[in-house]
């Protein structure tokens, strides 16, 4: 990933809570049919190890958990807010017409060693975690749990998926919120994105301006 400096975030925490708030990602592994991706919500365990790890899993009838390899280097790509950025929200592009279409976002790329873990414990464990972070963000006064299912119910559907974790070696981030413009152009970015309902952008850029005041 093209990463110049002024869009490295600095601290890795940051980067974590990107991973928590927007779980659902795309893994690229290199097969046997060459690069492949596939999309699946992911569960960071930040304890485990020293960079942490990545636990999910997949139908059995997908074919990555057979063409990955044990320990095989995987990308796994976290997408937080972005949007198009019009220069015309820039008020030094009035003044000076040297300004030009962009687009702003957050991204978060782990890199790390992929484990297939075809065992039933893992795999109700998998499902257990993402079941109570995921259902803990509804609205329902009661949140659904494995056990409103007939186990024989829940047994068949676990029989019907295989786990996957990913024991993380590097984690790099890109914020790319308009830091290499003047301030008065990143406010004002920011504020034409919030008017137009993209909140996340808006507030990350502008936590990036106060940050370089």
């Amino acid at each position: 990933m093209y990463l110049p400096e002024h869009f490295t975030p600095s601290d890795p925490a940051d980067l974590r809570r990107l991973i928590v708030e927007h779980p659902f990602a795309t893994i690229v592994v290199d097969g046997p049919r060459g690069l492949d991706a596939n999309h699946l919500p992911f569960e960071l365990d930040a304890s485990a190890g020293q960079h942490g790890r990545l636990i999910a899993h997949v139908a059995r009838a997908n074919p990555l958990w057979q063409e990955v390899s044990e320990d095989q280097e995987v990308l796994v790509i976290f997408r937080g807010p972005h949007a198009y950025v019009s220069p015309n929200w820039y008020p030094s592009k009035h003044e000076e017409h040297r300004q030009v279409p962009t687009w702003n976002y957050q991204v978060v790329h782990v890199h790390g060693r992929i484990h297939v873990r075809d065992d039933e414990r893992f795999v109700r464990g998998v499902v257990a975690r993402l079941t109570r972070t995921h259902e803990s963000r509804t609205t329902s006064e009661r949140p659904w749990k494995m056990t409103d299912s007939a186990a024989e119910y829940i047994d068949a559907m676990l029989k019907a998926i295989v786990g996957l974790e990913i024991e993380i070696t590097r984690i790099v981030g890109k914020w790319k919120l308009s830091q290499n413009k003047e301030a008065r152009d990143r406010a004002n970015a920011a504020a034409e994105l919030r008017a137009r309902g993209e909140d996340a952008l808006a507030q990350a850029m502008l936590t990036a301006l106060e940050s370089d005041k």
